[in-house]
């Protein structure tokens, strides 16, 4: 309990919840999304709640898993090459995040079709057509995906340098707690049966890990009421959303093509870059911003002209819009 009142530790700490805070944010789009589907407002609370709260434990569960079973996850499955037009070699790892990523796109594309389809606006949540059960296992399924790439980050973050103290066969025999040199030296101090070297590996700081999922899953259960609330009274939102979901699903099919070492008529797949896609979701949130702006400083002026009985009506319009707020609707 000590080790986790350290300065270090409190750093590590905040670290990781800004982490889960930061990749949560598109979890909480598609949450929104699928809680909208069910119709009855009392039943798309239960379904965000009752969905948060069940994936925030198999979270925990994955990220005991994947932190003792690193090793298995990142050994090839299987692969194929054929030269000059496909070759990769595929793990547990680029798997789950390659099919992650396709479902979100094709979730994404699915519900903005749907929202050009629709004939009223108000049935664009496509109400009553996901059942109670059938969102929630979504949200879970979903979020379990998010998880595979946030509690991967996380563990680079909560890394601690350590040694394995191994025989001649390379077989540990024992976990040491401290670097190589420091592992090196306590062997010539205090030999042990056996031992002939150190060799480096990681620990993680899993409780820490585990206080930012539990945390971030609070915040999740606070928030998801009022983004679902902002998205339904912010419709032109709803679509912008929908693309930084679509971007997400890039992001994830980009990064398990470059864990298979995916090469498509020879050239390699490159994972996109955190620093991009932060990048990309802020000029779309941006352009956005300005092009709804714009749109209501338009509808302004074209009402006016239509209804006013001057010709200035129109620049009037204009002028008491430019002191005015923008309608949100």
């Amino acid at each position: 309990m000590a080790e986790l009142l350290t300065v270090q530790a409190l750093f590590t700490l905040f670290m990781l919840i800004l982490l889960q805070a930061v990749l949560g944010f598109d979890n909480l789009l598609y949450i929104a999304i699928e809680s909208n589907k069910v119709g009855d407002e009392k039943d798309a609370k239960k379904v965000r709640k009752w969905g948060i709260g069940i994936a925030v434990m198999l979270r925990i569960v994955l990220l005991f898993l994947i932190v003792n079973l690193f090793t298995y996850l990142a050994n090839p499955l299987f692969g194929f090459h054929f030269t000059g037009i496909a070759e990769g070699e595929f793990t547990a790892q680029a798997l789950i995040t390659l099919v992650g990523g396709g479902f979100i796109i094709y979730t994404a594309i699915k519900e903005i079709h749907h929202l050009l389809q629709v004939d009223h606006i108000e049935h664009s949540e496509g109400g009553g057509k996901r059942t109670v059960a059938g969102a929630i296992t979504l949200i879970v399924l979903m979020n379990l995906v998010f998880s595979v790439d946030s509690i991967l980050s996380a563990m680079a973050i909560a890394s601690v340098d350590a040694a394995n103290i191994v025989n001649a066969a390379g077989e540990t025999l024992q976990a040491f707690t401290g670097n190589v040199t420091e592992c090196k030296q306590a062997l010539i101090a205090n030999p042990v049966l056996g031992a002939v070297d150190c060799e480096p590996t990681k620990t993680y700081q899993v409780p820490l890990m585990v206080i930012a999922i539990l945390l971030s899953g609070l915040a999740m259960i606070l928030l998801a009421d009022r983004v679902t609330e902002f998205l339904k009274k912010n419709r032109m939102y709803q679509v912008l959303g929908l693309f930084i979901l679509f971007l997400v699903g890039v992001l994830l099919v980009t990064e398990g093509a470059h864990l298979a070492h995916l090469k498509l008529f020879g050239f390699a797949i490159d994972a996109m870059s955190k620093s991009s896609f932060y990048l990309v979701v802020f000029v779309l949130i941006v352009t956005d911003v300005i092009s709804n702006r714009y749109q209501n400083r338009l509808w302004a002026q074209k009402q006016a002209e239509i209804l006013g009985s001057t010709e200035t009506a129109g620049r009037e319009a204009v002028d008491a819009f430019k002191g005015s707020k923008p309608d949100a609707h």
